[in-house]
């Protein structure tokens, strides 16, 4: 499993006609060059909006070790050269084609609904590596209409311009940024090896504390131990606990979820979320990897390192949500 994050590309570098100059369009939203399919995204007011960014949808592992050890221009010429060569799929590609099984079936019960995933590429990349991922997304057959590229500038006024419920990247200060102005946000890495999942339902999978809920309970434990935290816990029984970063997207699929309930199709939802989270005597601390191995789910979110890198080790797409008292407690 690869942590590394890697550098935010530059808004600059050098025309194809060799001239160099700034990249003064930042932050305009591309629109794929081949025809428009049908049917049309949604609008971003009515759709679940999942903002990915490249190079989490993509591996780009190749083309990111040489901008960090070449330059921008090495980095520039390779993509240019390579414009006709496809990427191939990174961790995020699988839940992104999850989210398009699950846009089919709600078209064929809705058919003028939209209330629907739409997918939006989100990308600091330099302009001439747009032609690349645009033929990219073709090769694969993803059905993402909307393309924006921030120039190296921060992504959260376009996040918040789309009203979206879920920002995945591969950089953790973006992904810290998104969750300080509220936004479902988490870190995703590039693995060795991923599970084969569902291509016909969505399975989406979440830890409890600082993730769904807030970090009250985990603060608890940090500080006075595990005894303290069930006594905590039992004075509190009756006490819901405020939400945490991930709570409003659990609410949006929750939402989705209903659409199908009300056309009597409750067994056959194509949108399953589990709570996997460790919170008996008997499994505190204990690994999630083999629990997740078994539900196969297309992403896993949890604060912990501990449990993202477990899973990940087994096959699990697991992201990390940088979020509450066990980050100042990793940190130190």
């Amino acid at each position: 499993m690869n942590l590394s994050n890697g550098k935010t590309l530059a808004a600059s570098g050098q025309n194809r006609n060799g001239t160099s100059g700034s990249w003064e369009d930042a932050g305009r939203v591309v629109k794929p060059l081949t025809p428009t399919r049908k049917p049309q995204p949604p609008k971003p007011e009515n759709a679940v909006t999942i903002a990915v960014s490249s190079r989490v949808l993509f591996n780009m592992e190749r083309e990111q070790q040489i901008y960090e050890q070449q330059g921008m221009e090495k980095y520039l010429k390779y993509q240019v050269e390579h414009e006709s060569e496809p990427f191939s799929p990174g961790p995020a590609f699988s839940f992104v084609k999850a989210l398009e099984a699950v846009n089919t079936r709600l078209r064929d019960l809705y058919p003028q609904n939209e209330e629907l995933f739409d997918v939006v590429l989100v990308t600091n990349n330099h302009a001439y590596v747009g032609l690349r991922l645009i033929n990219t997304i073709n090769h694969h057959h993803l059905f993402i209409e909307r393309f924006c590229m921030t120039g190296g500038n921060s992504p959260i006024g376009y996040l918040k311009a789309y009203h979206t419920n879920l920002y995945l990247s591969a950089d953790s200060a973006k992904v810290r940024e998104a969750l300080e102005e509220g936004i479902a946000a988490a870190t995703m890495f590039t693995q060795e090896k991923m599970k084969e999942v569902s291509e016909s339902q969505l399975r989406v999978a979440f830890d409890g504390d600082a993730v769904l809920f807030s970090d009250e309970s985990e603060r608890i434990f940090k500080a006075h131990g595990l005894d303290k935290f069930f006594e905590h816990e039992k004075a509190h029984e009756n006490k819901p606990l405020d939400h945490g970063p991930l709570k409003g997207f659990l609410e949006a699929l929750g939402k989705l979820q209903r659409k199908f309930f009300d056309k009597g199709l409750r067994m056959d939802c194509p949108i399953r979320t589990y709570l996997v989270t460790a919170r008996s005597a008997a499994s505190s601390g204990a690994p999630k990897g083999p629990m997740l191995e078994k539900i196969r789910p297309h992403i896993f979110f949890d604060d912990q390192m501990f449990h993202v890198e477990g899973a990940a080790e087994l096959g699990t797409v697991a992201c990390h949500v940088p979020y509450g008292i066990a980050q100042k407690v990793a940190k130190k």
